[in-house]
This record gives structure tokens, sequence and C-alpha cells, in this order.
């Protein structure tokens, strides 16, 4: 496990040959060792930018995801291709894109449960989806199928909005019985998106999804769930609060899905009434930046040292030092709000905003598999006087959501191709991981 943030020493944590207390201790444990588990409707990205006039002879509801027979899909791609539009084909799927990168960030593993082509061939969909995959996501319980997997059109009109096309093939064909109890046993998180519950009735995605919720439930691992897009939620706004409030611990959205979700387009008051269903809830705002809410405990609340900012919640940022914790295990639990503007105020030029919050919620995963690692590592450890949910503070979450975001920005792939850099902020480490 690769630590968040950068230290002054050569090792991440823990050095045990320097430490005789953590020497003392004995060997690691290898179950100390943990993963994060994803299903994911298997399926390529392909980039392409198109006249506006494109959306309409094809029936694509601007702005919107919308799910196309294959023979549509086939004549579209057709045209993509004879017209020079197709920027670049690559590995998708909003949970593929968030295990890849928290494969590259963590430098740790994690397990992707969904379908692929059982037979593949240079080129074809499922050959670009298992060769621009990180090494380090396990796809050994991807279940066999007979056809292709999905592919999504991301199309991007001239002003930079995105509007999906979705072929999906075989994607929905995972069955519960290929969803593997065993591999729940040491997980830090289960992530899934709000896709795999939208699927026609006879596809046996949905009852996949739902055992696996229930395998991690009964192992207590936290799970996450991606809104996926504001149509998809617009549709039954209530059976989604209803599905989060019995589900779900973690709530990730954009501004647009929150507003969906919860009636209000103000992202801070979005992230406040979602904490009625959800312990946790990131929400990606845009040029607006980031907000993180959740709850903390009020004996180990923690007053910030950065201004206090105005807002539907007036100094809604006063507790950002503070860590979550889920609200069952608080005993007298309070609300806790962070926010960060974008990173060096957003790239000059955005290319596609595709995969910047699967970006955000990588390094919120991160955090999180940190935690456990640390606690299980070092029990006796003050960072853990509490089940906190998160190695660093709201604060620290938020800025390295935010940096990671901001470097999927910087690129036309909705995948992280590259580690982050080194920090421009001129912070020392300390400095910087204080909190």
């Amino acid at each position: 496990m690769r630590f968040p943030g950068r230290r002054k020493h050569t090792h991440y944590f823990p050095v045990h040959d320097r430490d005789p207390l953590l020497y003392s201790s004995g060997p690691r444990d290898p179950a100390m060792k943990s993963h994060v588990i994803g299903i994911d409707q298997t399926l390529v990205d392909i980039d392409a930018r198109v006249p506006d006039e494109l959306l309409a002879r094809f029936g694509l509801p601007r702005a919107a995801s919308t799910v196309i027979d294959n023979e549509r899909a086939g004549r579209l791609y057709d045209e993509l291709l004879a017209g020079g539009l197709i920027r670049y084909e690559f590995a998708g799927g909003t949970v593929g894109n968030t295990l890849h990168n928290y494969s590259l960030l963590a430098d740790d593993a994690s397990i992707l449960l969904g379908v692929m082509s059982d037979s593949i061939r240079v080129g074809t969909s499922g050959y670009r989806y298992l060769s621009n995959t990180s090494s380090r996501v396990n796809l050994d319980h991807l279940q066999p199928v007979d056809g292709p997997i999905g592919r999504c059109f991301a199309l991007i009109t001239p002003d930079g909005e995105r509007t999906f096309a979705i072929s999906e093939g075989k994607m929905n064909a995972l069955r519960p019985d290929s969803i593997p109890p065993d591999i729940f046993d040491d997980a830090s998180s289960l992530v899934l998106s709000a896709y795999l519950l939208r699927c026609k009735p006879d596809d046996p995605m949905p009852a996949a999804t739902m055992r696996a919720i229930e395998l991690a439930r009964e192992r207590h691992v936290p799970v996450v769930l991606g809104l996926g897009t504001a149509f998809v939620i617009a549709e039954r706004p209530a059976y989604w609060q209803e599905f989060i409030r019995e589900h779900v611990d973690i709530v990730t959205m954009n501004e647009d899905e929150g507003a969906a979700l919860t009636g209000s387009a103000d992202p801070l008051t979005a992230c406040d009434l979602a904490l009625q269903w959800a312990d946790l809830v990131l929400c990606t705002a845009g040029p607006t930046g980031l907000y993180l809410a959740g709850y903390t405990d009020d004996d180990v609340k923690r007053e910030t040292r950065y201004p206090l900012l105005p807002g539907a919640i007036p100094e809604f940022n006063r507790y950002e030092y503070s860590r979550p914790m889920l609200k069952a295990r608080c005993s007298a639990p309070v609300k806790v709000y962070a926010h960060i503007a974008p990173y060096h105020g957003g790239p000059e030029r955005i290319t596609s905003t595709n995969g910047a919050g699967d970006a955000a919620l990588s390094a919120l995963l991160h955090d999180i598999s940190a935690n456990r690692y640390h606690r299980r590592s070092v029990p006796n450890s003050a960072k853990h006087v509490r089940e906190f949910l998160t190695y660093s503070s709201m604060s620290q979450v938020c800025r390295y959501a935010n940096r990671v975001s901001y470097e999927v920005l910087l690129q036309s792939a909705p995948r992280l191709t590259r580690g982050l850099p080194e920090r421009e902020d001129g912070l020392d480490d300390e400095a910087y991981w204080a909190v």
C-alpha cells in the first residue's frame, strides 16, 4: 500500500526495519493486505468530436446517456470512422476507470467483476479493454461470455458538452453465481454505479449487484455508489433515495446528479440533503470545485485553520479538519463539510471532463484503504481512537481528490496514464499532511 501524499523519507509507511516498536510486533500478516472490489459494465470508450446535427440524426438526447441497439451502434461507428471523427478508443466504464486509477495511485490490488468476451482478437473491444487496464487490477474473476462487451460513444459537440450513446453488447450478462464470496473477506470497499441496476428485465446484472451488496454488508465492507448520470436518477429519485438508505454508505455525484437526487441545484445543499440517506457524500461541481460531506463524533471534531466559507450553510467548513465516520458508529454525530476550488483554477483548456469524477473517487478509495491498512498494522495508534472511514481529514481528502481529478482533465483519456507528479504548492510535507 502506497500511502496518500508524499513523504520526506525514502520509504512509505510502515518502515518496520527502522522502528523497534513495529519490528517487535512480529512480521507482517499477509491478511493485513486489502483490496477494492468493483462491479462494472465492461465497455470501451470511443471519444469523438461531432457536429450538433449528428445527435439529432441518430436520435440522441443532448447531454444525456442513451442505450442504443447494436445496429444503430454499428452505423454510428462506421460514420465516425469514415469521417475521421474518432480521437481515441480506450477501456472505459465508470467503475473500471475508478479501479484502474486506484491501483495506479495506491500501487495496490483491486478486483473487477463483470464479463469479458470468451474469444478475443487483436483490435476488438475486448482486446482494447484488457490492454488499457492496469496490471494491478485483477481480472481473473471476469465471467466469460459468447459475444462482444459494450461500447460507449462519448460524443463531444463544439461547445464541449458530452452526450453518451451506449451499445451494451453482453455487458449486463453478469450472473449472481459469478460473484465469489471469499474476495469480500479482505476488501476495503465495494464500488458500484447506478447503471448496474438500470437494465432490461431479463438481464442478470441487477441480481448480481444485489448479491455483491449482500456479501459486502455481511462483512461490514463500505458500499460506494456512483450516481452515473442525472438522467438515470431523475427517472426515479424516490427509488434511489430509498436504495441508498438501505444499501449504501458512500455516494459520489456531480452537481446535476445531486440536483436530480435531492431537488437542490446548490451542490452544498444537495450534499447536506443526501446525508439523510448516506454517511459520506462526494460531489464534484465543475468550476465551483469539489465538496465532501459526512459525519464525525462530536468528541473528535476538529476546527479548520483556513478561512470560514459562506454558503447555503454559513461557515460550513468550520470542522473540515475532522475525519469522517459512519453515522451509526458515532455516539454524538455531527455533520461536517469541506470544499476546495479547482486545482490551479483548472486546466486552461479542457478537452473532455469524462472520467474526472471517477478520478476523484479513486483518491477517496485510496484514503479509505490506507486507513484500513494502518488500523490493522498499528491498531494502538492515536489515528484510531474512533472507527474513522479515512486516513486523512476531510480537508486533505478534498485536496487529494481535486489533484487527481485535475490530472485527468489535462488529458483526453478517462483514466490516469501516470502517477501524480511532484507537488507544486511549495508546502513542506509535514505542513501539507499535518491534518
